[in-house]
């Protein structure tokens, strides 16, 4: 077996875990992935956290407390979600350190329920970032048209963020365009700009879930021939878009400055048509400067078999611009699964926290009424 994953490293690829448990941390789990796999950073969303508490490993004992405390269900379920981020982020700690504050990334999601609020995302970003208290800590918010405003003032107030849901070129344009607006309201409030950070979480393969779903309904050979195309030529032109904002003069200003670049993070990396090989959405998508962030199944996937041949994005932009528009004279519109793809993803997110909600309640009110 090849160190594919070290290979993946080595070209420039941030790995990165889409999973988080508080068994993970106490197991040692975690900081053998750490040693053993060259993961350096961690992503957390409102799903991980409903099938890690759902389980209910590990904390039995902070929902015990919680409930002697007879705190609300929306403090105990932030107080353990913040307590898994902070212990997973004194496990990374050292790698934060040895990338100068690159890598070794915990990242927290807002509430998202407040995904169209702008006001309230910048409110519960200051107080995640506040609970959490780790400066390795990414609070991560959704790339809505409510949220690009909340980027900018989170970023221009210091804080790291991961933005995510991002489906669309316009909208990943648009979110790099938050981000420097938002180092350039830091850089007027005086703050160093060499200790933001930020990164860009682009979606993929829900993008070929929707677009191959459309494609079949069609039924045409013209459509067939485009299924699992679309996902990484969209994801390969958001990197173009990248590489065009960040040899702009407007970057070049703030890089000066010391500004970080905010790098293009693969999210949604899992393959989810088992015709597809399953570590697609990463031996396609190897450029410098990025992060693919894992559910754990793909990233064994890559250790035990991904074939990592060097960048596989540069050279490909005329081509992927090629396969998107061949989707729209087929009859499939890329506005419009963007957009459904963005929705969705703010409702499934939604619908995972919300039944986080109720079971977290349930649990504290069997334990308060035991106790009694």
């Amino acid at each position: 077996m090849t160190d594919a994953l070290k290979r993946l490293s080595q070209e420039g690829v941030a790995i990165w875990l889409d999973d988080l448990s508080r068994t993970m941390i106490t197991s040692g789990h975690l900081g053998e992935l750490l040693d053993q796999q060259h993961v350096v950073g961690i992503t957390t969303n409102p799903t991980i956290f409903q099938k890690a508490i759902s389980a209910g490993d590990g904390y039995q004992e902070q929902v015990a407390d919680l409930a002697a405390r007879r705190v609300t269900v929306e403090e105990a379920l932030r107080m353990i979600t913040t307590a898994d981020v902070r212990d997973a982020a004194d496990v990374l700690r050292p790698v934060y350190e040895a990338t100068g504050g690159l890598d070794g990334r915990v990242s927290i999601e807002v509430d998202p329920r407040l995904a169209h609020n702008t006001r309230a995302t910048i409110a519960e970003a200051k107080q995640l970032a506040w609970l959490v208290d780790r400066p390795n800590t990414f609070i991560k918010i959704p790339a809505t048209r409510a949220g690009l405003p909340a980027i900018t003032e989170t970023i221009g107030r210091g804080i790291s963020v991961n933005v995510t849901l991002i489906f669309s070129l316009q909208r990943y344009r648009e979110v790099m365009d938050a981000y420097q607006k938002g180092l350039e309201q830091a850089k007027a409030r005086g703050l160093d700009l060499s200790t933001i950070y930020s990164v860009a979480s682009f979606f993929v393969s829900r993008v070929d879930t929707e677009i191959d779903k459309r494609l079949d309904a069609l039924g045409t050979d013209e459509a067939k021939a485009l299924r699992g195309k679309a996902a990484v030529a969209n994801a390969r032109l958001a990197y173009q878009a990248f590489e065009e904002v960040t040899a702009a003069d407007r970057w070049q200003a703030l890089a000066r400055d010391g500004a970080n670049a905010q790098r293009p993070l693969w999210a949604s990396t899992g393959v989810k048509d088992p015709d597809y090989p399953d570590t697609l959405y990463v031996t396609e998508l190897v450029a410098p400067g990025t992060v693919n962030t894992m559910p754990g199944a793909t990233l064994r996937a890559t250790e035990d078999h991904g074939e990592i041949t060097g960048d596989t994005v540069a050279g490909t932009y005329e081509q992927a611009r090629a396969d998107l528009d061949a989707l729209e004279k087929v009859g499939v519109s890329y506005d419009d699964v963007v957009q459904v793809l963005e929705d969705e993803g703010v409702e499934k997110f939604e619908t995972s926290w919300l039944g986080l909600l109720d079971s977290t309640k349930a649990e504290l009110e069997r334990l308060a009424d035991g106790e009694d």
